[in-house]
């Protein structure tokens, strides 16, 4: 009888251990696949910055009055560059979209840079990138918050702590983006 006790109690902590080893490799995949989502952001911007110098050198010459615009771009691609950690990267991030939705309104206003093949070769592939990059940012939350469940969860949490894992920050829109776009409509003669 005593034996069948004993291997009842060492089955019952061998499946505890299981159980724990099961919950520990779970958490770091989900951890593991939260870097690889902020990465393949990373990646994006990456790309954009790049592409970004060329329509700032194309643009040049046809912008002369509106310094301002290429400033807040040039400050926001130098935002991104300083940026070391994922919270300062995002912001960067929502810095340069913004500047950038500036730019290309105001570039607008340029019909001769409108037409430039250089100019509209590169517009179409910032703009790819913008929406790849809403993309992985919309992947991202997913993880961030399939992370964020996961380690508040009874009994995840208890192996989360042992790993010194804490809940991570969603991208989020800046507050200017979320305001109502006001519309003009100029009268014609």
């Amino acid at each position: 009888m005593s034996l069948i006790i004993l291997l009842g109690f060492v089955f019952a902590v061998v499946a505890c251990f299981v159980y724990l080893i099961t919950l520990y490799n779970g958490l770091v995949t989900l951890k593991n696949d939260t870097d690889k989502a902020w990465a393949n952001i990373d990646v994006l911007l990456k790309q954009r910055h790049d592409e970004l110098t060329k329509l700032l050198e194309v643009t040049k010459g046809y912008m002369e009055f509106e310094r301002d615009t290429l400033i807040k771009v040039t400050q926001a691609r130098s935002q991104f560059q300083q940026a070391v950690t994922v919270d300062q990267k995002a912001q960067a991030d929502q810095s340069l979209t913004s500047a950038l939705r500036g730019f290309f309104a105001v570039a607008e206003n340029y019909p001769q840079l409108k037409a430039n093949g250089n100019f509209l070769e590169l517009e179409q592939r910032i703009t790819q990138l913008e929406n790849q990059i809403a993309d992985r940012r919309e992947f991202y939350n997913d993880c961030m918050n399939s992370f964020n469940v996961r380690i508040q969860q009874v009994p995840d949490t208890f192996v989360a702590a042992f790993m010194r894992l804490t809940p991570r920050a969603l991208l989020k829109v800046d507050e200017a983006d979320k305001g109502d776009v006001a519309l003009t409509f100029a009268a014609t003669k």
